[in-house]
């Protein structure tokens, strides 16, 4: 079976995004999501999908989930559900990556071996989506120095945790 890794960066309340998009825009992280991610297939909800300006992510097995069987969009693979995209993915990959949104993580945190985390120090009072609580059951394995962002003098570590057995 595939290690399932959620990746996403969150605020100190679990902030994740707002309007349709994410709350926190750091140069730095995106580059970290692009490394992480490459290679691997990444699984997603429509919403998320269609937030992406370019559309499908290169270098990386692009799966959304809709109920919508019709839908379709250049360079992705779609499935009707969670399960079915583990499914799908699980086929090709040792590692596949949850990239959101806030419904698909909470419904993938119950199956997620390892979380990394963009952890970010400033709250966002008006974020409409949140990840989903974890702290109780996950061990943090490794972080990184708190750094600031110089574009938007935003306080963030990387962050990677294990579920606790």
């Amino acid at each position: 079976m595939s290690r399932i890794t959620l990746i996403a960066a969150v605020g100190p309340n679990l902030e994740l995004g707002r309007d349709g998009g994410l709350v926190y825009n750091i140069k730095a992280d995106m580059r970290h999501f692009k490394d992480t991610t490459m290679g691997h297939p990444i699984i997603m909800g429509r919403k998320t999908f269609e937030s992406f300006p370019k559309g499908a992510l290169p270098g990386r097995r692009n799966i959304v989930i809709t109920r919508n069987r019709d839908y379709t969009a250049p360079g992705i693979e779609t499935a009707a559900s969670l399960d079915e995209a583990i499914t799908l993915a699980s086929s090709t990959a040792d590692e596949i990556m949850i990239i959101g949104g806030g419904a698909v993580y909470a419904e993938a945190i119950a199956r997620a071996d390892r979380l990394i985390l963009t952890e970010v120090d400033d709250p966002c009072p008006d974020a409409d989506t949140l990840f989903p609580e974890y702290r109780a059951d996950w061990t943090l394995t490794d972080t990184t120095e708190t750094v600031t962002d110089p574009a938007t003098g935003l306080r963030y570590r990387f962050a990677t945790y294990q579920r606790r057995h």
